[in-house]
């Protein structure tokens, strides 16, 4: 099963680690350290920066094992171990994006730039999903993307998706101006609790990717709320489907008609794409020049 493609593979950590947000209160932490209240996280970086092998397994759930992705490829709890070992990391500061805490649950998203022995430094994005049933906290599920191509949040405090926007509006103003500039309509369908959505955000800053932008979409973002359940309709009409985790891009022309709609969940592990995989989707669906 390991050599299986990444979008049948995935465990969609994602999901487990940002969703079910409804009613429930989020903890925003930044800059280097651990999370308030929470030893275990400390006991983890302890152990891979003492190198000890013996209490950094222990902290990985064994029966069922683990579920770890890595670079969006399944491995296995001791092939973590390996990796984080293998730094020989002398430190490990750990950037914390954002946490949700309930009993029981504790979700993480770090990152770190960690030092190894040879000089190097390796940057990681890791989120972590650490369970307790009345025992000791372990790790049971892991999603690890080492060297990523595209500039990760340092928070998740932009507002990509506002609440009180009618995205229906939105739809028909980029109909307009993309009939107007002989452009096409790129909607992005997404929430603002998604990590993923803010790595996707941040690349269309790209200086590389900002103008395919400009000269050939108009874009809209389109909110599906904290249960991926908002703008049903819209998800209906430019047939995306949320299966396969967000965000979810669909193109179409400026009369509304569909282009092109994701299925594969290409873009949901965003953070470890690469600048050229979207420079490539976007020439390819950008309209013809005249």
């Amino acid at each position: 099963m390991a050599d299986m493609p990444v979008r049948q593979t995935r465990f969609r950590v994602l999901a487990m680690i940002l969703g079910f947000m409804v009613c429930r209160s989020w903890a925003q932490v930044s800059g280097a350290g651990s999370l308030p209240d929470f030893p275990a996280l400390e006991q983890w970086k302890s152990a891979v920066i003492t190198g000890d092998a013996a209490a950094l397994r222990s902290l990985y759930r064994a029966d069922p094992p683990a579920a770890v992705l890595a670079d969006g490829m399944k491995t296995t709890a001791d092939a973590d171990v390996n990796f984080w070992l293998g730094l020989k990391a002398g430190s490990l500061d750990l950037r914390i994006v954002r946490m949700k805490e309930e009993p029981g649950v504790e979700r993480i998203i770090f990152q770190t730039e960690a030092q190894a022995e040879n000089g190097h430094t390796l940057s990681v994005v890791e989120a972590q999903r650490w369970e307790s049933k009345g025992g000791p906290w372990r790790l049971v599920s892991v999603e690890r993307t080492d060297a990523p191509h595209l500039r990760q949040p340092s928070d998740m405090k932009k507002n990509i998706y506002p609440a009180g926007v009618d995205a229906h509006a939105e739809v028909r103003e980029a109909e307009q101006k993309a009939a107007a500039e002989h452009k096409r309509l790129l909607l992005v369908f997404g929430a603002n609790w998604c990590y993923d959505c803010h790595v996707l955000d941040l690349a269309f800053q790209r200086p590389d990717l900002a103008p395919i932008l400009a000269l050939g979409y108009e874009v809209v973002h389109v909110d599906l709320g904290e249960d991926e359940k908002k703008n049903a309709d819209l998800v209906k009409q430019f047939d995306v489907p949320l299966d396969k985790g967000i965000p979810v891009l669909a193109v179409a022309e400026s009369d509304g008609s569909l282009v092109v709609s994701q299925k594969g969940g290409e873009f949901e592990d965003a953070r470890s794409l690469t600048p050229e995989a979207l420079a490539e989707f976007l020439n390819k669906w950008k309209p013809q020049a005249r």
